[in-house]
């Protein structure tokens, strides 16, 4: 982890959605470091700077401007999907929330937290009743992906959300 790094991405998996898989600003974290061959033949790689649960990480408080929380969305399955994407556990309301409070408690005063969810089986509503932080904004009806993007602010003061 370089000490310059300023973003967490505390389940990172195969870091699928940035530009630059390798970026110094972001420490990346997985609780499942793996390396495997998919069905189609693609090579999966999930190798974290850091192996770490998102419910538990080890980092201080305010340690992070930016935080990605991106966690898995399947509550079962097998073959590739759990593989590429994970899956939650069968009390995942408590993991859900536990991961929201961990994002929070390593943001800084005034940090960001992006959030991903897609409505998978459990809907949104139902994943933001896991924390009592309310987002600022994001892309409000995503018909035809049903993956909900949304920004989160903590408090400047640091006892919150924005």
């Amino acid at each position: 982890m370089s000490a310059a790094t300023d973003v967490l991405d505390p389940c990172c998996g195969p870091r699928m959605m940035y530009f630059d898989k390798r970026d110094e600003r972001v420490t990346f974290c997985d609780l499942h470091p793996r390396h495997s061959v998919l069905c189609d033949g693609r090579t999966l790689d999930v190798s974290p700077d850091v192996v770490a649960d998102f419910r538990d990480l080890p980092f201080d408080d305010g340690t992070f401007s930016l935080v990605v929380f991106d966690p898995p969305q399947l509550t079962r399955g097998h073959g590739w999907q759990v593989e590429k994407y994970g899956v939650l556990d069968a009390d995942w309301h408590d993991q859900l929330a536990r991961g929201f409070s961990e994002c929070f408690r390593v943001l800084r005063p005034s940090g960001v937290l992006v959030f991903k969810w897609y409505e998978y089986t459990i809907p949104l509503r139902e994943v933001l009743s896991c924390t009592p932080e309310r987002p600022i904004c994001g892309n409000r009806r995503p018909r035809a992906s049903k993956t909900h993007w949304m920004l989160f602010m903590k408090d400047g003061d640091g006892d919150g959300a924005a």
